[in-house]
């Protein structure tokens, strides 16, 4: 028998918030569950279908695609849970967010409260209250005071430009002319392990001795190639201005006759008088900067985080050359399945991000297949 199919008519508005809120990494379980839900619903996926593509039971696909076609986008949203009201005193809950959003005094010691901490804070102002309420109430609120972050601010008068100039390459590359993203990955250590890594087995992930005996350090030069995903690269002992010369050198022979832009970042041996000159016999080779504190503009960072990730941070490496031979391997087995890094972000967008802490939390710049 034929599965039945229920549509459900979905305003264009509120497609794009479920694809954003499907696509969100950040957004609970349940939130991007019943997003999925409702969009396959839209594309007339039978019930039966939407919960093995999904990881739900059936029964909870009729509820979200029933209380969407019933109430929108609000029909998404939890219920009122049964019970009686709480009966923490709204003064104590606002003393407790209070307390939190400031540093504790000198007295303890600390830089943050834990619930604990807090608890006993309280308690000593004879209000006593049990860390596990003032858990459950951080967890209502969003707050968070055991976490931290970094910024940094970019403070390159030319931030705006450099920024059209390279988002700009990306997204609208010159005719007939290469794009490249180029950097050097520098001191990437040749460490042995002082014994052999356990396998990963079932329930067990690999495991690897916590000490090592370093072997000496190696550099990485990599030009990775915007159109196409495919590295040039090098090892070095050293990443001074004649090591960056010579790479330089080596990508413009890859690519003999053909225009070059090259996106790097402010490093000094980058803008060395020596590399000035070459460029200057060299005009097919254009440099093009990234701003202060924005190298995350550069692709190639990528690039090195997924051979960081992939092939070194698990590796054993008795010496400087084995550790070169296991960069050389993967290089060569990415240019054989190599696809490109897809920037998705327009420049106002980012310079949006950059300079206002208030939009900070947007979507990402890229996607990639890796």
């Amino acid at each position: 028998m034929a599965a039945h199919v229920r549509t459900v008519e979905v305003p264009e508005a509120d497609r794009r918030a479920r694809e954003r809120r499907a696509r969100d990494k950040s957004a609970p379980a349940r939130v991007v569950e019943r997003a999925r839900i409702v969009l396959l619903a839209v594309d007339e996926v039978p019930g039966q279908q939407i919960a093995a593509m999904v990881g739900c039971a059936e029964g909870t696909v009729v509820t979200w695609r029933g209380r969407y076609a019933a109430r929108g986008l609000a029909g998404l949203e939890d219920l009122p849970r049964p019970g009686s009201p709480s009966p923490l005193p709204d003064a104590l809950r606002d003393r407790v967010l209070e307390l939190t959003l400031t540093q504790p005094p000198t007295a303890y010691g600390a830089t943050h409260w834990s619930s604990r901490l807090l608890a006993a804070a309280l308690a000593a102002e004879g209000t006593p209250i049990s860390h596990a309420t003032i858990a459950r109430i951080w967890h209502r609120f969003g707050v968070q005071p055991w976490r931290a972050q970094t910024f940094k601010f970019s403070t390159d008068p030319e931030l705006e430009g450099k920024i059209r100039d390279v988002v700009g390459l990306y997204l609208h590359p010159p005719e007939r002319a290469v794009v490249l993203c180029v950097d050097e990955k520098p001191q990437l250590q040749a460490l042995e392990r002082t014994a052999p890594v356990l396998p990963v087995r079932p329930g067990h992930p690999e495991a690897a001795s916590f000490d090592y005996i370093r072997h000496g350090t190696t550099t990485l030069f990599a030009a990775l190639e915007v159109a196409t995903g495919r590295v040039t690269d090098t090892c070095t002992e050293r990443h001074r201005h004649q090591e960056f010369g010579a790479f330089l050198k080596q990508v413009a022979a890859t690519y003999p006759g053909r225009e070059l832009h090259v996106v790097v970042d402010n490093y000094a041996t980058h803008k060395h008088p020596a590399v000035r000159a070459w460029l200057t016999r060299h005009p097919r080779v254009h440099l093009h900067f990234t701003p202060t504190s924005g190298s995350w503009l550069n692709l190639v960072e990528a690039f090195f985080s997924i051979i960081t990730r992939q092939a070194l941070r698990r590796g054993d490496f008795p010496t400087v050359a084995d550790l070169i031979a296991a960069i050389g391997r993967f290089i060569d087995a990415w240019n054989d399945r190599c696809a490109p890094f897809t920037w998705t972000k327009d420049p106002d967008t980012i310079i949006a991000k950059a300079t206002d802490p208030r939009r900070r939390k947007t979507q990402k710049t890229s996607d990639t297949e890796h």
